[in-house]
């Protein structure tokens, strides 16, 4: 069956409808998705246990009768470090080590400053208690996913990570659990999906509470989240995966279609676009896509993601490849052209922008380094890249001098009686010298 992505053009009168449909996709907005989850997150914060292992049996498919049974102890991840080829093992520890140099560059000291009243003002950063990672299974494992949350969280110095992950059918990858114990997780589920997510926000008997959900997953996880923020914090939505890719015609057409596939093949809802000025440069690159996608293992998902979700679109330049790229703010972007950094000051809205022809944004899913928990769902407007900045809490310490409080008691009584604030104004002044004179 012939591959039929879809091909827009700015030129087209219609560019501008057609390319918001592209954008709005239902699993974003599913109701009915939203819904079934509010009834799970419900179930976990009332049930606690029982309600974990009962979806657990329907949704996973996992046989656990009791709690307890969903627990990964370290003796399990440590026999599948051992059953691990010692090639997989290096590669591993290799990712790890990279990992783990990059975030330990993010560390933040507290610091503190005395300004001309002599108050002393600073930022204490401080590490969060406990937080809770989500690595993601079912269609593939994700042994990435663990070293790109937990070592971030580790360099941090959080004081207690709690993991989950599905075992569907009651199977876990040994890849994940030799992760796991290459980190030294002492605290991981075999629980996945919202219910998941309802755990570690909530806490039951079993699955602690902790006060920060990190980690990607699908639309269910997502939405997940998204219910749960308030009581616990999130890192970002992140849902199925996306890449755009901005191209010159300098890249061989067949890494940018391989580009293209790798994010395709993560599931159905994931989504690939291509934005050229170079309408002989798109046609190459969908006949290799069209020629890799027959000899891949998970042609079926890449298929309908780039049929359903994907696009080759024509621009007139690469300055509104740019601006699109822009409005898209996609997970991943790539500019694979001739002169990346020339583009790169006009890239605003992206979790992670790849530049060059080398920077294949697979690189940075496995080894180069930043964490591959990025903002989906076009949150890159806002949200960031996982780092170490997310598990960390930041609190303003003030001290105000004698002599400080004698200037900003009269400032701050001042703004008060502007709000209309009486007590304020009076908390202000008070400290304030011949304060009776201030009334």
């Amino acid at each position: 069956m012939a591959l039929r992505v879809r091909r827009l053009s700015t030129q087209d009168p219609n560019f501008k409808t057609d390319f918001k449909a592209l954008l709005e996709w239902s699993v974003r907005e599913d109701q009915a998705v939203v819904e079934r989850v509010k009834e799970v997150l419900e179930a976990v914060k009332v049930r606690g246990d029982a309600a974990v292992v009962e979806l657990t049996q329907e949704l996973d498919r996992n046989l656990a009768k009791c709690a307890r049974d969903l627990e990964i102890v370290p003796a399990a991840m440590e026999a599948a470090w051992e059953r691990l080829p010692e090639g997989d093992r290096e590669s591993l520890r290799y990712a790890a080590d990279r990992v783990r140099a990059y975030h330990e560059k993010q560390i933040q000291a507290s610091f503190e400053h005395e300004d001309e009243l002599g108050n002393k003002l600073g930022t204490r950063f401080t590490s969060l208690r406990r937080v809770g990672v989500y690595v993601p299974g079912g269609r593939a494992a994700y042994p990435s996913t663990v070293l790109m949350t937990v070592i971030p969280a580790q360099v941090a110095k959080v004081g207690e990570i709690v993991v989950t992950v599905p075992a569907i059918d009651g199977e876990i990858d040994d890849t994940i659990l030799a992760a796991l114990h290459l980190v030294g997780i002492q605290q991981a589920f075999a629980v996945g999906g919202a219910q998941a997510i309802g755990a570690l926000a909530f806490g039951t008997e079993t699955i602690p509470r902790v006060d920060k959900v990190v980690g990607p997953g699908g639309a269910w996880v997502a939405a997940a989240k998204k219910l749960v923020f308030g009581p616990v914090g999130i890192e970002s939505l992140a849902g199925p995966s996306e890449v755009l890719i901005v191209g010159d015609g300098s890249v061989e057409p067949q890494w940018v279609a391989w580009d293209l596939l790798s994010q395709a093949e993560h599931d159905e809802h994931a989504q690939a676009i291509l934005i050229s000025p170079s309408t002989t440069y798109i046609d190459s690159v969908a006949s290799c896509l069209e020629h890799q996608l027959a000899a891949s293992p998970r042609r079926a998902i890449a298929q309908e993601s780039l049929e359903t979700r994907g696009a080759l679109i024509h621009s007139c330049d690469l300055d509104e490849a740019v601006v699109l790229s822009n409005e898209v703010a996609p997970e991943h972007m790539q500019l694979a052209v001739q002169e990346p950094r020339n583009y790169l000051a006009q890239v605003e809205h992206t979790g992670a922008v790849f530049l060059g022809a080398y920077s294949g944004e697979v690189l940075g899913d496995y080894v180069a380094g930043p964490s591959h928990v990025l903002p989906t769902f076009g949150t890159a407007r806002y949200a960031s890249v996982l780092s170490v900045q997310d598990f960390m809490k930041r609190t303003s310490v003030i001290e105000i001098s004698e002599h400080g409080a004698q200037t900003l008691g009269r400032v701050a009584g001042n703004l008060a009686d502007m709000e209309g604030l009486y007590a304020h104004a009076q908390a202000a002044r008070i400290r304030v010298k011949d304060y009776d004179h201030n009334l």
